[in-house]
């Protein structure tokens, strides 16, 4: 009697991934990770082509908690409103309601003056600088109300030449722990009647100098960073400053300074001219709100890998919205602070784009700076965790 071999079954498991299993896991990832899977599969390159990817895709992102905002039940966490009027006013904001209003005493020789924040919290630390002079500039911790002095640089003297300076960014060097601020400094002829513009020397060079608490001094910058000589907002991220730019002078772009190894790069933004464009950290990622006057549209976008324009992702573009003026900052878990035209201030939620609460200041919302905050019981320079 002939022997029959045994015969295995051999499974075969299909390497195949169902695209609804696949877009849940890719609407997780990092936007620069998710930008290299779009070439594996052609359904992947159209992703972001997909309302309901996008969605899904959104969600996660903002609902994720990279802030240290993000805790409702912290009693240490507020924002603050800072009316920009002459004399400015400083309010810490909380409460759910954001009913509990706390006016701040500023540092002495911000008495009487037009002072602005320079870019984000940092630490429970602002940098407060006056508006009309650059050179008056401090470290302030409104939970203590300590506060240091930023010497001023010490100036050129260049005859028939007035130094100008424009504080640009404010940051923290996980590195060295170091805070540093950051501004570029330009001549401008003085021109008195007696004096013709033609018969001075030639106009010095700009240059970009940073400060550092630790050295209590500032030094010079061999850099040629693009530069936009206006009061435009800048932000702070992981050891980054993030401001706007005019690269020869006509390509609008968001500088990015590394504040540890002193490198930078430039990343293009596409800027209608009839629009008005904000910088925020939302949720880990640099993100770009434009405001567009004509057709009344407002949208954010947020950068994948820096420097690489290619990367700008844009989540969110909310239909026809006339009553929004501008944006103002990012709150916690979603929600964003809209400036109305009605000079109030909705606080906006970006998963339900609801206004869950209007702020009545009495005042013009136009004018006002919002900073989120967490306070710090600390002395400046002692990083509290």
């Amino acid at each position: 009697m002939a022997l029959v071999p045994n015969r295995k079954k051999v499974s075969c498991t299909s390497s195949y991934i169902h695209d609804d299993i696949a877009f849940g896991i890719l609407s997780k990832l990092p936007i620069k990770s998710l930008k290299r899977f779009t070439c594996v599969r052609k359904s992947w390159s159209l992703l972001f082509q997909s309302p309901n990817f996008i969605q899904k895709f959104r969600n996660n992102l903002v609902t994720k908690s990279h802030s240290p905002y993000d805790d409702d039940h912290d009693d240490d966490v507020c924002f603050l409103f800072i009316w920009v009027v002459f004399p400015s006013l400083f309010y810490s904001i909380s409460g759910e309601k954001f009913e509990n209003e706390v006016k701040l005493d500023l540092p002495p020789q911000f008495d009487n003056t037009f002072h602005l924040v320079l870019g984000s919290s940092i630490n429970g630390i602002l940098c407060v600088y006056d508006h009309v002079d650059h050179s008056n500039v401090a470290l302030w911790n409104p939970t203590t109300g300590e506060n240091k002095v930023i010497p001023p640089r010490l100036s050129e003297c260049l005859p028939n030449f007035v130094d100008v300076f424009h504080l640009r960014a404010f940051g923290y060097d996980h590195v060295t722990d170091d805070y540093k601020v950051i501004q570029h400094v330009s001549f401008h002829p003085i021109l008195d009647g007696r004096v013709r513009e033609e018969d001075l020397p030639m106009t010095p060079d700009p240059f970009w100098e940073i400060y550092s608490l630790r050295s209590n001094s500032w030094r010079r910058l061999v850099v040629d960073m693009p530069v936009l000589n206006s009061n435009t907002t800048n932000v702070y991220l992981n050891g980054m400053c993030h401001w706007f730019g005019l690269s020869d002078g006509k390509t609008f772009s968001v500088v990015s300074y590394n504040l540890s190894n002193e490198m930078f790069f430039t990343t293009p933004v596409d800027c209608h001219a009839r629009s008005f464009s904000n910088l925020m950290v939302l949720n880990g990622y640099i993100a770009l709100t434009t405001k567009c006057y004509d057709d009344k549209f407002f949208n954010i976008s947020v950068l994948g890998e820096i420097g690489v324009k290619e990367s700008w992702t844009k989540l969110f573009e909310f239909g026809s919205m006339p009553w929004i003026d501008l944006s103002l900052d990012v709150w916690m878990k979603g929600k964003i602070f809209l400036s109305q035209i009605n000079g109030k201030v909705a606080c906006f939620d970006l998963t339900t784009e609801e206004v869950i609460e209007e702020i009545d200041f009495k005042g013009d919302s136009k004018n006002c700076l919002i900073v989120p905050y967490k306070k710090n019981f600390g002395t400046i320079g002692e990083v509290d965790n």
